[in-house]
This record gives structure tokens, C-alpha cells and sequence, in this order.
């Protein structure tokens, strides 16, 4: 009985960690962007070091890499992604922290 008990708690505590750690990363934009050559976003906020990635976004389709830059751990503030000479279609917003993609976010172009 005591392993069952011993189980419980450790399976509730790596699932609130989990969740946690993934309710932690954000971007503040909504689902459209200006088509310009530079997606900028206030703040990023990420659980650990890592790097905001751009891609094109055609047809529900990820496609080629427009421009990244890196973020730190917690804030990152006035956050500018050079995309080249802009995004043709949708983007595709990507938060890379440790080698995972950890939150993905589509938008729309305006």
C-alpha cells in the first residue's frame, strides 16, 4: 500500500510540473501579424534559454525558415525577428527551449 502511495504522489507532482513548465511559455500577439520584414513581439517568456523561430506557413504546411533570434530565461522584452524580405504567406511561430519545441503559435497575415 505504501508503494501505491509513494506512486500517487510522485505521478501528481510530475504532472503538475509538467504542466507548469508548459503553461509558463508564452508570446503576447493574437492570431494576425503586419506583413513586414520583421515580426516583433513585446515580451517572450520561456522557461529556460532558447530561440524564437519564424517560419513560413502555407497551406497548414510548415515551410522554410525566415528568421530566428534568441531569448533567454524568464522575460525577454521587445523581441525583433528579422524574416528577410518578409513573410509571402502565414508564419509560424516557434519557441525552441532545450532542443523541444515547447509552444507553437499560427498567424494570420493581415
Amino acid at each position: 500500500m505504501t508503494n501505491l502511495k509513494t506512486f500517487a504522489v510522485v505521478a501528481a507532482t510530475v504532472l503538475a510540473t509538467a504542466t507548469s513548465a508548459s503553461a509558463y511559455n508564452a508570446f503576447p500577439f493574437g492570431e494576425t501579424f503586419e506583413q513586414t520584414d520583421q515580426l516583433q513581439l513585446d515580451f517572450v517568456r520561456a522557461e529556460g534559454a532558447g530561440t524564437v523561430e519564424v517560419y513560413d506557413y502555407a497551406n497548414g504546411q510548415r515551410g522554410a525558415l525566415l528568421g530566428s533570434k534568441d531569448v533567454r530565461s524568464g522575460v525577454t522584452s521587445n523581441v525583433k525577428v528579422n524574416l528577410g524580405l518578409g513573410a509571402n504567406s502565414d508564419i509560424l511561430a516557434v519557441l525552441n527551449v532545450g532542443g523541444n519545441e515547447v509552444l507553437i503559435k499560427d498567424l494570420d497575415r493581415r
